[in-house]
């Protein structure tokens, strides 16, 4: 029997006070941080959806092998767990643990970069863009066609063009393409999934021009899924032998353990090669540190090798995928825009069309963000013009190719009435959508200006 009810395959062990606060109290905290929700207090938060990274919630055995957590600074026993289970995982002779996913990608594509190099992928998220260019480097991103309209269904939206990467791979040949990318899900791409076809068209085209081929795999539990869901020939294999055969494709992967690792803090760059290896353990141990902690505590390394596990069980990924989709569901019956079909981890709104009225360069993302705060306390982020958007020569806005908000869900925090609050204040955001105004940008740093930006009202 299918029961309707979404029902968490956990108890609640321990918990945290949420400080309630009124709209108006919102309103200052908002004008105190710039109209910019990463500089709000997270103890001002009601319902943080900010970020999936590193905001799970862990597990009595994660907490319980915090306790065994070997602090050695070389040749920890804690590190040789974490290594064994992601050589399992991914199939990599050489691992890296960093203490996120972006030391790797610093790591890895500040090696394999500099000026004149191009980096390609289904879309890179803000912090591997930021990492390629901060390197001198072009990043270039080719989503399949389908992906640019939010409401059409497509299965696996997160795909690749590999038509377009073919063109490209021609015209500028492996000596000046760093690496091919991809990103798995699709967060960029509204959290969408990547079909086993598509990484093996693109594996076979890297190895047929000789140019390396890398995974973004912070959600390979998640996208291997929907792999499973709704890919022809792939009903009977499990999670995680879904994602081994993805990992087989490549020649080494970048994670965010924050994410499908299920921990606060973590993450490693695991790789084929051994001279590509070695020149990365060069940059490790002088950035992040030695070459069994990189970073990391041991206790952190513990529940990592614990979370990679917990992840792919088949309890935790219905939940998962089915509570995300009750979110999107029932804001698309209500009328609100997004990206269709719903993605793994978030609810991605199309805040282009949800403010008709505010033109692109008045960042419609951006007042979408600050009305969740202001008339329901929740915290989301902007995926748009402000986080990717450019300036030509004359200094005049590039917009991002959509304009949207990212509802992000933390793993195991929040319950069926958290999401229920949030469904209602939705319904007072399109009761008052005339009345909002959207944003200008008064202050802003060169890479990642989403982060420390700062706003006032539009005239």
């Amino acid at each position: 029997m299918k029961f309707k009810t979404i029902f968490e395959p956990f108890k609640i062990k321990s918990v945290e006070p949420i400080i309630m606060s009124s709209e108006e109290e919102r309103s200052l905290f908002l004008e105190e941080a710039n109209f910019n929700p990463f500089q709000l207090h997270s103890k001002d938060i009601l319902i943080d959806f900010l970020t999936d990274s590193g905001t799970s919630a862990m597990s009595s055995k994660q907490w319980s092998a915090i306790m065994d957590g070997d602090e050695a600074y070389a040749g920890s026993k804690s590190w040789l767990k974490m290594e064994e289970e992601v050589k399992d995982l991914t199939g990599f002779e050489y691992i890296l643990p960093t203490h996120q996913g972006r030391a790797g990608e610093r790591i890895l594509y500040g090696y394999l970069g500099g000026k004149g190099k191009i980096f390609i992928s289904n879309t890179h998220f803000d912090t591997t863009r930021a990492n390629i260019e901060f390197s001198g480097a072009e990043a270039i991103d080719i989503p399949i066609a389908e992906s640019a309209e939010p409401m059409l269904s497509h299965p696996f939206k997160g795909n690749m063009d590999t038509d377009k990467l073919k063109e490209l791979l021609k015209k500028y040949g492996s000596k000046k393409i760093g690496a091919v990318i991809m990103t798995v899900t699709n967060n960029s791409g509204g959290g969408q999934p990547v079909s086993m076809k598509n990484a093996i068209e693109v594996s076979n085209l890297c190895k047929k021009f000789n140019v390396k081929f890398f995974l973004d795999c912070c959600r390979i539990a998640e996208n291997s899924y929907f792999i499973k869901t709704r890919e022809p020939g792939y009903i009977n294999l499990s999670y995680r032998n879904i994602a081994k055969e993805m990992f087989a494709l490549c020649d080494g992967c970048v994670m965010s353990a924050k994410k499908d690792g299920l921990v606060n803090m973590g993450g490693f760059l695991a790789l084929k090669d051994k001279e590509l290896a070695d020149a990365c353990t060069n940059l490790l141990i002088i950035t992040e540190g030695f070459v069994t902690y990189g970073g990391l505590s041991g206790r952190d390394m513990e529940a990592i090798a614990l979370g990679l596990r917990e992840v792919f069980d088949e309890d935790y990924l219905k939940y998962r995928i089915r509570s995300t989709e009750y979110l999107g569901e029932m804001l698309y019956k209500m009328g609100v825009p997004l990206i269709w079909p719903i993605g793994g981890h978030a609810v991605y709104i199309d805040a282009r069309s949800f403010y008709p009225h505010i033109p692109v360069d008045k960042y419609p993302g951006q007042a979408l963000v600050c009305e969740l705060y202001i008339k329901g306390g929740i915290r989301s982020v902007e995926i748009g013009s402000v986080m990717f958007g450019k300036y030509d020569k004359k200094g005049n806005l590039i917009p991002a190719p959509n304009e949207l908000v990212r509802l992000a869900i933390p793993r195991r925090v929040y319950t069926q009435s958290h999401i229920e609050y949030v469904i209602e204040v939705f319904k007072i955001l399109i009761e008052n959508k005339r009345d909002v105004k959207g944003f200008v940008i008064t202050e802003e740093s060169e890479f990642l200006r989403h982060f420390t930006a700062k706003f006032k009202h539009a005239e």
